[in-house]
């Protein structure tokens, strides 16, 4: 039997079919992928399919101008690396919701960011990724068959035939890479229709081709054609969306201002119990009392970065924290900018390295007083996931604001509830208290009890705040940075439906892009904003309650009524709508035809992602 194998593995090896049947092989697997990541309807799969198949085809169909021996070699070589690059982009889209970009390799010092989430992306049937590289590995290792002739071979020696079957083979393929870069340039910011139109193939060749002027990508070059646009799309959502009480029109102003990011928390834990107790009381008990943000969107694909960046320069972020490690040296309109030239003491706090996205260069390039990384703080005798607890954090952070200037603005970025949510380190686990139950040990269960810890210090850090004397007439806006768990988290959907059972998929798209939020304005309690916001609205919210000039944001105020937010993915939320290619309403998650309304809702989408990038990668503010 071991030898029949053998045989068999070696006549298929020393096949002239061989890249053949790798390249069904292959388009096997990209169906795989589809399947498993994007979702892809009806009418666009078939034609995705045919795409794929051409391309695959086209690429294999060139290796026959090669001798047999070497296009075998190299059909191995191919299977290898789309593979491998067909996992990777499934393991990256469950962890982002977007595909591998050229330009991420930047980013692979903060690989370990995406390691340590491993364990929830590793599925059951990303071995069929491999399984027939591990069927041939274990041929060559059972007795190192050779590539050789086992039998006489006809040869095609018709060279003619063999350079025309190439050229058309050759034709094909520039043909449906030309194709794919004109789709993904139509879609320049939805990956998911550019993977559609383009195939996964053809999106990572207009990808890299694109890599070398990213400019190109900009609608804008000019600043003045870019400031002209971006000046009537302000007056436009003036007009139509802010009109609010002027009330509290500058009468924050002159008050300490304390911004701050959580680690992964979702929106779906705010005032949910699980086995009888609350998941975040304190947390909760902070935005009843105050203003619950119920509908404040990431704007980013999902990195802590990006959601900073956003918040900052009421920007879109670029690719996954390429704003901060390629374009850190640009000049914004950033909320430090506009808070130091008002006389406010300005600090960032984070308790994780300078180096990590690079917080050290981008922050010493903006008007930021102090500073306070990791090596700043006294205390670091407990380390959560790496990053300095939350709860020291917290405390050494409120001493430090007692010792600045009034009035200050502080950014403060919170780290123990990183993904993974093991809490490692953490050295009294009696600060979670709440029983997952049959969660335990889960993905799931650790992101409930990571959550719960973050809640334990948020409470530490608001007892710190009124003992220092600083709580009550503070401005506190706080908000998780992103999703922690993927979107159809199988744990999470089963807790979801008990609390709903009327769940859709349009409820599960949105909980996986809603992230807690909440607001303190002294003088304003139990407030409900139920429209939809976003981390871009928060530099304009400030200055519009502190009086001070917002400068270039994309942003609104929160307290005005524009009723529809936009992620840099082409996504948009509205009070009543959600758009991911197709328009559905929110309710009841069925798919609606377009309207006037819908329609301007998507202009207004594309400008704001236009001004945006055309702004970062030009430099236009400088």
């Amino acid at each position: 039997m071991k030898e029949k194998t053998k045989e068999i593995l070696n006549k298929i090896i020393n096949s002239s079919y061989f890249p053949i049947i790798i390249a069904i092989l292959l388009i096997l697997k990209t169906i795989l992928f589809y399947k498993s990541t994007v979702s892809i309807q009806e009418e666009m799969y078939k034609k995705t399919i045919v795409n794929t198949a051409i391309f695959i085809f086209s690429l294999f169909g060139i290796t026959y101008l090669i001798p047999r021996k070497g296009r075998n070699i190299i059909g191995i070589v191919i299977n290898v690396i789309f593979s491998i690059l067909l996992f990777a982009d499934n393991l990256y889209y469950n962890y982002s919701n977007n595909v591998l970009s050229i330009m991420q390799i930047t980013n692979i010092q903060y690989g370990e960011e995406i390691m340590s989430t491993l364990p929830m992306l590793i599925k059951p049937n990303q071995i069929l990724y491999f399984i027939d590289l591990i069927l041939l590995l274990i041929g060559f290792i059972s007795r190192f068959i050779k590539i050789k002739k086992t039998e006489k071979v006809k040869k095609i020696n018709n060279i003619p035939v063999k350079i025309l079957a190439g050229i058309l083979c050759f034709s094909l393929l520039f043909m449906n890479c030309v194709y794919s870069n004109g789709m993904v340039v139509e879609a320049p910011y939805n990956r998911d229709t550019q993977i559609k139109e383009a195939t996964i193939f053809g999106f990572h060749v207009s990808d890299i081709a694109n890599s070398f002027n990213t400019k190109k990508q900009a609608k804008y070059k000019n600043k003045d054609e870019m400031l002209a646009d971006y000046n009537l799309l302000k007056e436009e959502y003036n007009n139509e969306y802010e009109n609010f009480e002027s009330i509290y029109e500058g009468s924050m102003k002159g008050k300490n201002v304390i911004i701050l990011q959580l680690e992964s928390l979702q929106e779906f834990v705010v005032n949910k119990k699980i086995n009888g107790k609350e998941i975040t009381p304190n947390l909760n008990k902070f935005i009843n009392e105050n203003i619950e943000l119920s509908n404040m969107y990431m704007q980013s694909y999902s990195t802590t970065a990006d959601s900073e960046f956003s918040t900052v320069t009421s920007l879109y972020p670029m690719e996954n924290g390429m704003a901060y490690s390629k374009y850190y040296k640009n000049t914004y309109d950033n909320i430090f900018k506009m808070f130091h030239n008002a006389g406010y003491t300005t600090s960032y706090m984070h308790g994780n390295e300078g180096y990590f996205w690079n917080r050290s260069n981008v922050y010493k390039n903006m008007q930021v007083d102090n500073i306070e990384l990791k090596d700043q703080f006294e205390d670091t005798s407990e380390e959560v996931m790496e990053y300095l607890s939350d709860e020291l954090l917290y405390k050494q952070a409120v001493e430090k604001m007692k010792n600045y200037q009034a009035p200050f603005v502080s950014f403060v970025v919170s780290a123990s509830s990183h993904t993974g949510f093991t809490l490692d380190g953490l050295q009294d686990m009696s600060k979670v208290n709440i029983d997952v139950g049959k969660y335990k040990n889960t993905f799931f269960g650790n992101y409930l009890e990571s959550a719960n810890y973050a809640d334990y210090a948020f409470g530490v850090f608001v007892q710190e705040l009124k003992n220092a004397g600083l709580y009550d007439d503070s401005v506190i806006i706080l908000y998780g940075d992103h999703n922690g768990l993927d979107m159809y988290n199988a744990e999470m959907l089963d807790f979801l439906k008990k609390l709903d059972s009327n769940v859709t998929d349009v409820d599960i798209q949105l909980n996986y892009i809603r992230v807690l939020a909440g607001m303190k304005i002294p003088g304003i309690t139990e407030m409900k904003i139920e429209k939809p916001v976003a981390k871009l609205d928060i530099k304009p919210t400030l200055a519009y309650l502190c009086g001070l000039d917002e400068g270039f944001s994309l942003g609104t105020n929160m307290l005005g009524n524009k009723n529809f937010v936009c992620l840099n993915n082409e996504r948009i939320i509205t009070d009543k709508y959600y758009f991911d290619e197709k328009w559905h309403d929110i309710n009841s998650g069925n798919e609606i035809p377009i309207t006037e309304e819908l329609d301007k809702y998507y202009n207004y989408m594309k400008e704001e992602l236009d001004i945006s990038k055309s702004v970062i990668l030009y430099d236009m503010l400088k």
